[in-house]
């Protein structure tokens, strides 16, 4: 056989049937595609006036009609484009995949970019094929001497084209429905795809229903020229004041009536037939600059496009012209978090065409929990504008996306503090989300999450790190006092509060440094939080008796976050306020006290561990400044960690039993009556019972009691005050 070469040669009847049936994963689509075309047509036709190679004429007001028929079953579009002659409709309709929009683009590309061209692939058109019959096309073009053209197809791959009727420049559509697709022929059905898809689209768009039978009055000075009166209404005169008897009373009158001031008449109205409905808003609030747009314009867009009636925080407004083009507003909606669901809604628009809802390439995924639209003519769309391509250039608008939130809300921390106060305990669930989704994000708002202390004000992480000044003055140290040498400049306090000199050698200092060798002190710095106000409350009182602080930190997403910033922020820790008993909860010890608590100690843990029957429990006695504590538990930072994510990723039927009581320590008061005179009493009959309750009162200042604990502990209870009675 002889070699051979030449081009693949694609058939028509096996591609259109595909391209009617793939092209789009949405029926409804084709309004989109369809009213894109005529924008696009309007847009062709301003740019040729704006360039002296066509006048509008007189009057010209941009437009494109919808008009449904449900009792013929058809849907008509109509524009007032540039239309197509019928070299057009053959290079255009006839030639499948042929861009007009590329086209025309590419001939005037140096001569206007005023308005954007929406069509990209010229499919578009065929997409009524997947709900019509039959497509017929009506147009005639601007140009001088042009003739009407009529086009017609069924849906196969023969269409006939002949001399048409149309009288004025522009293009018609009709689609003749088939039986599954009647619903688009709807007037209700039509007016919700239009309002999703065409509502803020660059050209007027009027739905109407053929031979409608409904009115509506207006003033007669409303009137319009395409306006079809059906009646006159004249206003009812009034009937004049009857003569009063009186005339006196008559005199009275007319006095007053002479300084009151003639009603005016009721205007003439008219009952017309229903005006073609307007349905979209040709310059969308995005699209304008931030300062042009007031606080209810901004308020008013957020109504009627998200439907929620609940006042947004507030928003940011996005413009950017270079590297690409995007617009876009994006609001903060409050939202609560028990009840509502926290996802959010962000319209992607290309054009003011609308694309579709969270699509996650566009819009980082934390950002989901915001409501709002991002326009991008640039974005790289599929041959339907129902996907993305590029994943780099998509990517870029993502993080210009994130880099703009984090200015906004950096931006308020650092002008509006208060507003920004006001908003964080809503705002925080976005951020915390961003900064664990999102490393550059984490990095750029580091400085700008707040924390709500114990008093209820609002510090950022830098503010949590700053070390309180010390008061030495006249001897008053007050809570800094009982601090340790190194936050005294060098001093320290005996067991009399005197003070006493010493020597503070950095943590991995070399002994034997030089004089006026610098040696620097790594120093964790740690911020103390609490999960539950109510639970933790004894630990809360201790640090506030004593002037410490603690950051409140209630919300599922605070753990993981918090370990996030521990990762970003070296030497930063943040510990449970029930942790550990910092020393500055206790009173100072020497070197004997504190072997004398130790011997207490080993003694009172054996009793604890025999009485508790649990032999993983640790023991301490330590002097707590409050003598009317008598036992606290803790648990370890990194113990308590690991039984959350144990929970957390648990699997059915997993046994937890084994991570119960890890790094669980139970501490007594020296300082306090009962843990005295247990340790006095060892072998007393109701020391076991004191043991129990010593430690259930401390388990419970920490965590909720099991079922089984909470029945004994308020039968033990019971039994302690029946002890009293006797």
């Amino acid at each position: 056989m002889a070699a051979k070469s030449g081009n693949l040669s694609i058939n028509s009847e096996n591609i259109f049937p595909i391209i009617k049936k793939w092209l789009y994963n949405d029926h409804d689509i084709f309004y989109r595609e369809l009213i894109s075309n005529g924008c696009d047509a309007v847009t062709k036709l301003k740019k040729l006036d704006m360039m002296g190679e066509y006048a509008l004429p007189d009057g010209y007001k941009a437009r494109i009609d919808v008009i449904v028929n449900p009792e013929k079953k058809t849907l008509t579009f109509t524009d007032n484009g540039l239309g197509m002659t019928a070299d057009e409709v053959e290079e255009y309709i006839n030639q499948i995949a042929f861009s007009g929009a590329s086209d025309f683009i590419e001939k005037y590309k140096d001569k206007s970019n005023a308005d954007q061209i929406i069509g990209h692939f010229g499919l578009g058109f065929y997409s009524a094929f997947m709900v019509a019959d039959e497509v017929h096309i009506d147009t005639l073009s601007y140009q001088e001497g042009a003739k009407p053209v009529h086009w017609e197809c069924d849906g196969g791959t023969e269409f006939s084209m002949e001399e048409g009727g149309r009288t004025e420049v522009g293009t018609t559509i009709t689609l003749f429905l088939n039986e599954d697709c009647l619903e688009f022929c709807n007037e209700y059905k039509a007016r919700e795809v239009l309002k999703k898809y065409c509502s803020f689209m660059p050209t007027e768009i009027y739905l109407s229903k053929a031979d409608t039978t409904e009115t509506q009055i207006i003033k007669e000075d409303e009137k319009r020229e395409d306006d079809e009166v059906l009646e006159v209404i004249q206003p009812e005169k009034k009937e004049k004041q009857e003569k009063k008897e009186d005339a006196g009373e008559a005199e009275s009158d007319d006095a007053a009536e002479g300084d009151q001031e003639e009603p005016e008449e009721e205007p003439v109205k008219l009952k017309i037939r229903k005006r073609p409905e307007l349905l979209n808003e040709t310059t969308p609030l995005w699209a304008k600059h931030a300062n042009d747009c007031t606080k209810e314009e901004y308020l008013e867009f957020y109504r009627k496009v998200f439907h929620d009636y609940k006042e947004p925080l507030f928003w940011i407004h996005l413009n950017m012209d270079y590297p690409f083009n995007l617009k876009g507003i994006l609001y903060f909606p409050k939202i609560n978090m028990e009840y509502e669901s926290i996802e959010g809604t962000i319209k992607l628009y290309n054009n003011q065409v609308f694309i579709a809802d969270n699509i996650k390439e566009v819009i980082p995924e934390f950002l989901m929990l915001l409501k709002g639209v991002i326009d991008c003519p640039d974005l790289p769309l599929n041959v339907s504008r129902s996907a993305l391509q590029n994943d780099g250039f998509v990517k870029k608008i993502s993080e210009y996306i994130s880099k703009k939130v984090a200015d906004k809300l950096s931006g308020m921390c650092k002008t509006e503090k208060e507003e920004y106060d006001k908003y964080w305990d809503d705002i925080s669930p976005f951020i915390k989300f961003g900064c664990l989704k999102d490393d550059k994000f984490c990095e750029r708002m580091n400085d700008y999450i707040l924390f709500k202390n114990l008093d209820g004000k609002y510090l950022t992480l830098p503010e949590c790190l700053e070390v309180k000044p010390i008061d030495t003055g006249d001897g008053e140290n007050g809570d800094g006092a009982e601090n340790d040498a190194a936050e005294n400049g060098g001093s320290a306090v005996d067991e009399n509060g005197e003070k006493v000199e010493a020597e503070v050698v950095a943590d991995g200092a070399d002994s034997g440094a030089k004089d006026g060798e610098e040696t620097e002190e790594k120093k964790e710095k740690t911020i103390y939080y609490v999960t539950d106000e109510q639970q933790q409350g004894q630990y809360i009182k201790m640090f506030r008796d004593n002037g410490m602080d603690a950051v409140i930190l209630t919300h599922n997403i605070d753990q993981p976050f918090i370990q996030q910033l521990e990762s970003k922020n070296e030497g930063v820790k943040f510990q449970r306020i029930d942790a550990d008993v910092t020393d500055a909860l206790k009173d100072e010890t020497d070197e004997e006290a504190a072997k004398e608590l130790e011997e207490e100690a080993k003694a009172l843990g054996e009793i604890m561990k025999k009485v508790l029957e649990n032999d993983k429990l640790a023991v301490k006695v330590e002097k707590l400044k409050d003598e009317k504590i008598s036992s606290v538990l803790t648990l370890s930072e990194e113990s308590r960690r690991m039984q959350d994510m144990m929970k957390m990723y648990s699997m059915p039927g997993m046994d937890m039993g084994g991570f119960g009581g890890e790094g669980e320590t139970l501490i007594l008061n020296a300082n306090h009556p009962l843990v005295q005179y247990v340790n006095a009493n060892q072998e007393g009959e109701n020391v076991g019972m004191i043991c129990e309750q010593l430690y259930d009162l401390a388990k419970i200042q920490q965590a909720p009691l099991s079922p089984e604990a909470m029945t004994k502990f308020i039968a033990r209870s019971n039994e302690i005050m029946m002890v009293f009675t006797k």
